[in-house]
C-alpha cells in the first residue's frame, strides 16, 4: 500500500481495482532497471572464485 499510495500516488479507487499484475507492471515502471538474470554457468563460475569455505576447511 505504501507503494501504490506513495511511490505511485495511486487514489484508493484505482489502488484497489488494480489486479497484482497491473500493480506488478506499475511498479516495475517506477523501478530502477536491472541487468539481465545471471546463467547457471555464471553463477558455477562465481561460486568457484569465491567459496564459502577455503580447501583447508572443506
Amino acid at each position: 500500500m505504501a507503494v501504490g499510495f506513495g511511490l505511485l500516488r495511486l487514489s484508493p479507487e484505482v489502488f484497489w481495482a488494480m489486479t497484482p499484475v497491473e500493480f506488478g507492471h506499475a511498479v516495475r515502471v517506477r523501478s530502477p532497471g536491472r541487468g539481465p538474470v545471471p546463467l547457471r554457468a555464471d553463477l558455477v563460475a562465481l561460486m568457484r572464485a569465491f567459496p564459502d569455505r577455503s580447501e583447508k576447511e572443506a
